[in-house]
């Protein structure tokens, strides 16, 4: 039995071809917004390891923490650029040709800061939280 013989057995006509699509349009369309969000924070984390070995190779350890945050304690050889600094100085940083590796108290920060920087084209890496050093 085919597809018109059912219906006219059963008396609904067959749904449109656009909306048996939609499903897949809007799992497209999930999927594409979480890569997104994900790209937007900065992306996947650097591990301690890499970022250790990043610096040992020449690249500049961002702190993004606030200057009273950096004065009470920061990783050696640390610069500090508040993240709310980050969108004003992202050129001047990515302009200096230089990996950075950024790093803040507990990641969120280091992931905006990232993704500015990632924007204006710096080579940056996101250590996340300082206590993963």
């Amino acid at each position: 039995m085919g597809w018109l013989a059912l219906t006219r057995l059963i008396g609904q006509p067959r749904p449109p071809l656009h909306t048996m699509n939609n499903t897949a349009l809007y799992v497209a369309l999930a999927a594409a917004v979480l890569v997104w969000i994900w790209l937007s924070r900065g992306g996947a984390k650097t591990s301690s390891a890499d970022a250790r070995r990043l610096v040992a190779e020449g690249a500049i350890l961002v702190d993004v923490r606030s200057p009273g945050e950096f004065a009470g304690g920061h990783l050696d050889g640390a610069i500090n650029v508040p993240v709310e600094t980050i969108g004003s100085r992202a050129a001047e940083l990515a302009k200096r040709g230089e990996k950075l590796v950024v790093y803040c108290r507990s990641g969120s920060r280091s992931g905006s800061a990232a993704a500015a920087l990632a924007r204006a084209g710096a080579q940056v890496f996101d250590l996340g939280a300082m206590s993963r050093w």
